[in-house]
This record gives structure tokens, sequence and C-alpha cells, in this order.
């Protein structure tokens, strides 16, 4: 490692430097993640005017499609937009790690080390997808790095924290709760370090507390609330409700078995075995100026824990929320190796381990994808499908995607033929997360005679049987097949209205 004292916009220029050629092969395919598709959709019909929820629902809060909006807008209409804004938030996540380090006492090499490990290990776990995961961590650990500065100070020098103190950690976790609701686990620990530490050493009494925690809360609610009245503004209140608050409980009801989940928990885990084994180092044979650290991280990895168990799925990007907490212990334990094997040469020692941890995480994703070989050496079949799509219907047509993925709506420049366009909720075992009864909406969507429907063949084993009796008995009356492209698992077809002609 670098003796140079990097700060500000050095660190910042190393992180995305770094997270750059990590995550270049995030600029290969047009899909790794299908919600990153669906969060495009919102964002390009924002762009147009049409608000999330009302034109494009989801039961996430819209800051996701926010941010991609205005990528999209600054960087232009494209895929390689959405990846770089997410190398971006990467690099801004590792730079705000850096400071949280130093600000709870850390030396910069430290936390120099937890930013790049924080960065590195991001190709793994579907993290090469800008999703939401991705875009709610810089305001986490930036609210966390502030929430840290003020715990330093009551430990070490007994000074009490001022309401005004928890102004931009209140917002910033305000702002991650309006990317996805999982925040409020982090929001609370972020409490915890800057009001309840100080609390507990003596510094505060519980008035002043109470007073905080109702300032802390107006804080983190300001955003949301904001959101709140714009909707109210415009009449759709009752949608964002349904949307932000109802949905996601019906949603908990389609939790995995405990026994499933156990699996999928230790497989994720057993993904991320290299970090936490340097975790394990250094909480085994911990230095004694990181026993606060060790503390700290290990707090907040059981904190962000929480916010993959919540939901009850555990999807792979879930686990993201994991990384940086675990940047911080991985960092630990890298110095902590690094002097017991190296201690004449810990720095290059330190280096060589980073250098391992990131390959160990790019090998995670890329060997499958080169050996696949979409978007290198073979077309990338989302596009091909895109491609196909503009050749069998004029641009702008309505198109119902019933199985494949949202995103392919956006590359040909396609409309949307409901607004529930994410085809696990309306076609799919997620369907009863919907504010309406998905047979009837799907009834009215397929009566509309959208100008081309697009099937997933090697994927219709997850859809419910009467969604496809329904489509199969529309295709036979109204369609014909316009295209069909090989994927993995079968063919996307492409089914044309036969109304259309040439």
């Amino acid at each position: 490692m670098s003796a140079l004292p990097l700060r500000g916009p050095a660190v910042f220029a190393l992180m995305l430097a770094v997270a750059l050629l990590c995550r270049w092969m995030a600029f290969v395919p047009a899909v790794i993640d299908t919600d990153e598709g669906l969060y495009m959709l919102q964002a390009r019909e924002w762009l147009r005017g049409n608000w999330p929820f009302v034109a494009v629902w989801d039961m996430h809060p819209p800051g996701a499609p926010a941010l991609i909006a205005l990528a999209l807008a600054v960087l232009g209409e494209s895929i390689r937009s959405v990846r770089l804004l997410g190398a971006i938030c990467v690099a801004v996540t590792g730079s705000a790690l850096d400071g949280l380090v130093r600000a709870a006492g850390g030396a910069p090499a430290l936390a120099l080390t937890a930013g790049l490990a924080y960065v590195v290990l991001t190709p793994t776990l579907t993290g090469l997808a800008t999703n939401t995961e991705i875009l709610f961590a810089p305001f986490v650990v930036g609210a966390l790095a502030f929430a840290a500065r003020l715990a330093a100070r009551a430990l070490d020098r007994a000074a009490a924290p001022r309401i005004r103190d928890l102004v931009p950690i209140g917002l910033l976790i305000g702002c991650g709760l309006v990317i996805k609701q999982v925040v409020v686990f982090e929001g609370c620990f972020a409490f915890a370090l800057a009001v309840l530490l100080p609390w507990w050493r003596g510094v505060l009494d519980w008035r002043r507390v109470a007073a905080m925690a109702a300032a802390y809360a107006v804080l983190c609610a300001t955003p949301i609330l904001l959101l709140g009245l714009t909707y109210l503004l415009m009449g759709e209140f009752a949608t964002l409700w349904d949307a932000l608050v109802l949905a996601p409980l019906r949603y908990g009801f389609s939790r995995l078995s405990p026994g499933v989940a156990a699996w999928v928990v230790t497989a994720e885990l057993l993904t991320l075995a290299a970090p936490l084994l340097l975790a394990v180092v250094a909480t085994l044979r911990p230095l004694p100026e990181h026993r606060r650290l060790l503390v700290l991280g290990w707090s907040w990895f059981a904190v962000a824990a929480l916010g993959v168990i919540a939901p009850g799925m555990f999807f792979r990007h879930y686990f993201l929320m994991l990384l940086p907490p675990l940047g911080l212990l991985a960092a630990l334990g890298a110095w902590r190796l690094a002097a017991m094997l190296r201690p004449e040469r810990v720095r290059p020692a330190v280096l060589v381990l980073l250098v391992l941890l990131a390959l160990d995480a790019w090998r995670m994703d890329a060997p499958a994808r080169m050996l696949d070989g979409r978007g290198l050496y073979e077309p990338d079949p989302v596009r091909r499908v895109a491609a196909a799509l503009r050749q069998a219907v004029p641009p702008g047509s309505p198109v119902f995607m019933l199985n494949y993925h949202a995103v392919v709506l956006v590359l040909a420049e396609m409309n949307v033929t409901t607004r529930f366009a994410f085809p696990a909720q309306l076609s799919g075992r997620f369907f009863r997360t919907l504010p309406v009864d998905a047979d009837t909406e799907l009834a009215r969507v397929l009566d509309s005679a959208p100008a081309a429907i697009i099937i997933d063949r090697g994927w219709l084993h997850t859809l419910r049987p009467e969604a496809i009796a329904r489509v199969e008995e529309t295709i036979a009356a109204r369609y014909d097949l316009a295209a069909s492209i090989a994927e993995q698992r079968g063919p996307v077809e492409i089914w044309r209205r036969r109304d259309l002609g040439d």
C-alpha cells in the first residue's frame, strides 16, 4: 500500500479506477439482474413525464429509478450509462468507507484498504448490476461515517453530539430509504453510534436523547414525506401508499421456508468465504489498535444481516448489504495476516492480499460469462430480441412482455401495455403483491391487443398455469410468430398481431 496520505478527490479517483478495472465485465451484457431493467423502464417513463407507480409499478421506493433517470439524462439512454452509474456509486461508497474508518480512529492506510476491499468485492453476488444495494450504499456508509465521528468524539473526548450534527446523518439515511426500505436497520445503527453510544458514555441525559431521537426521525422521514406530498398533489397518494407499504406486506407472505433459506444463506456465505476468513483472522488475533474497529465492523455486519433477512426471500443481491462492513473486517484481517506472515514488509503483503481478494471475487462471476460468450464473442440474446422486436413492430408500439426482461422495451423503444411490467408479478408467483387481481389485469392487457407478445419458453415453468393458458389462447387466435431467438434455456418468441401485416 502506498505511504502517500491520499485524501478526498484522490481517494475517490483511486476507488473509481479500481471499480472500473474490477467491473469492466458489467459493460458487456444487457442483463445481469432483471430488476435493473425494471428500474430502467421506470426511469425512461419518468423522463417522459410518467411517474413511477402510476406508469410503471413496483414495490420499491422510486430512488433507484430516480438515480438511473439522472444517469440516462446526463450520459444518454443506454445500458452503459446505468452501469457507469453503478461504478460511480461503488467508488463513492469505497471513499465513504475510507472516511468512516478514519473517523473511527483507524490509520489512513487501513482506511484505504477497507474502501478498496469493498470495491473489489462488488463484482460478486450479481453486484455488477446497478441494483438497489449498490445505489443506497453511498448514502448508508456516508451516514455511518458522520455517526462514527460523533461516536469517537464521545468516547475519546467525552464530547456530546448536537442536534445539528444529526442533519447529514438523517438526510443521508432518508435518501437511502427512498431507494429501499431495508435501510431502516442501518439507519437505527447510525443513531445508536451517534447518540446512544454517547448516552452510554454518560455525556448525554435521556431527555436530550429523546429530543434527538425525534429530530432524527423527522430528518430520516423528510425525503419520503416530500415524495408523499408530491404524490398527494398529483392525486396519487393512495397509489404510493399501496406500493411502498401494503405491497411489501403482501410480499412478505411469500417468504422462503426456514430450511430452504438456510441452504441459500449458507451458499451465499460460502461465496464470501475469502473476506469472511480474513474477518475471522482479525477477530481471533486482534491488534490492540483494531479492537474498536472490530466491534464496529461486527456490529454493523449483524445489523446489515437484518436487512438481508427481513424480506424473507434471500435473492443474491440482498447479500450485497454485507459488503461494506465485510470490507472493513477484511481490511483488518489483511493487515493482521500481513503482520503475521511478512512483518518486515507489511504494506506489500496487504497489497497482495487485496489483489487475491479481487481475483477471488472476480472469478465468481467472470469465468461463466467468458465461457458463455454473450456480448463478447457471441451475440447477446437480449439485444437480439430487442433488434428483432424493432423489425417486427414500429417503435412506440404497445408490447406485452409475458416473462422476459423488461429492459427489452427500453432497448427497442417500445411502450408498456400495463403498469405491472415486471413479469414475475403479473404472470408469475408474486402475483399476490399486486394491488389488482392479476388474472383480470392480464385479461385486460390481452384484450387490448398489444402489437406484440414476447414469450421466453425456457422459463414458462415459473409462471402460473392459468396465465400461460390465457396467453396461448390469445396468440393462437390473433398472432403469428415473427421471430424466435435462442436463449440459454430455450427460445424467446416474438408474436406479432396478424392485422399489422408486413
